[in-house]
């Protein structure tokens, strides 16, 4: 089969029947569906957090100013404030998940999850859950399982690309995967990492794509932020039982219809929403400027 399950249904009662864990199911998928062994998926889940974490480094340590002139060491400046608005763990925070996207920003390596303008979001979240409660690589690399069972799904029943769902399914997704992974990580038990997904999807619903210029900077870079902050609220209300009401599974088709009613202009396609404003309009020419290349005429070439 193209996919994990069909629902998040589906995966609870299959866990309860063969009496196995999140993560060991999407392990077996991994294996049947990708012709991988065990020790190949786990030497390659841990490649992937080492790329993270070093994106992580990489955007708090190094210039991060992008072509546009958008981007400009913005994680560094929160990370070296002095002033903190709830807490130093809060400020890391969001700090690492802008760090993450940033490199992204600047060209450089990162791991997409789910999607390369999501990619802050997974990073910064897990890089400071594991710093706070002192987890083993391995629990991580289970909670990354976890994530990537949860994209599965939310693919098939809406979508994990801007240019089809707006934000939502882009960093939405993501902060989903986050929230589910780390009330794994902290060991909640299914319906608790289902509550955490549900939730989340509920305070991202509806978030348009609308990227300044069309580029994947403005406001995608602060968006990664918030909705690691998003992730983190989320599993802290699922792992206290705060229900979210709305079903994982219908929290996930509304998703999914609201992506299919969204106005194309709110699509990736930069003609709506931030884009469209007279500085965003600004900024496109600009850059569109910037980025032309002067080629020699042909009639000098040929003389």
């Amino acid at each position: 089969m193209a996919f994990l399950f069909n629902d998040f249904a589906s995966w609870k009662k299959y866990c309860a029947e063969h009496d196995l864990k999140l993560y060991e199911t999407v392990l077996d998928y991994e294996q049947e569906q990708k012709g991988r062994t065990a020790d190949e998926i786990w030497t390659g889940l841990e490649k992937a957090y080492g790329v993270m974490k070093e994106a992580v480094e990489t955007g708090l340590n190094e210039d991060m100013s992008s072509r546009s002139g958008m981007i400009n060491n913005g994680a560094k400046k929160v990370f070296q404030h002095q002033q903190v608005v709830l807490s130093k763990e809060f400020k890391n925070l969001i700090s690492r998940a802008l760090a993450a996207k940033e490199v992204n920003s600047c060209m450089g390596r990162i791991v997409a999850a789910p999607t390369a303008g999501a990619s802050g979001i997974l990073p910064g979240t897990l890089y400071t859950l594991q710093e706070i409660h002192g987890l083993e690589d391995h629990k991580i690399l289970e909670g990354l399982l976890v994530g990537a069972g949860i994209a599965l799904i939310i693919e098939q029943k809406a979508s994990l690309a801007g240019a089809v769902g707006g934000c939502q399914a882009e960093t939405g997704s993501a902060a989903a995967m986050a929230s589910g992974a780390i009330v794994y990580c902290l060991d909640g038990d299914i319906d608790q990492v289902f509550n955490a997904v549900a939730i989340t999807i509920q305070c991202m619903l509806g978030l348009v794509c609308d990227p300044v210029a069309g580029l994947v900077e403005v406001p995608c870079v602060v968006r990664n932020a918030s909705a690691a902050a998003i992730a983190n609220s989320s599993a802290q209300m699922a792992l206290a039982n705060l229900s979210g009401v709305i079903p994982v599974d219908e929290c996930v088709d509304a998703m999914g219809e609201v992506g299919q009613s969204m106005e194309a202009r709110y699509k990736e396609t930069a003609l709506g929403g931030l884009a469209a404003t007279p500085t965003g309009q600004k900024i496109s020419k600009s850059v569109l400027i910037q980025d032309i290349e002067m080629l020699p005429d042909e009639d000098e070439n040929e003389g």
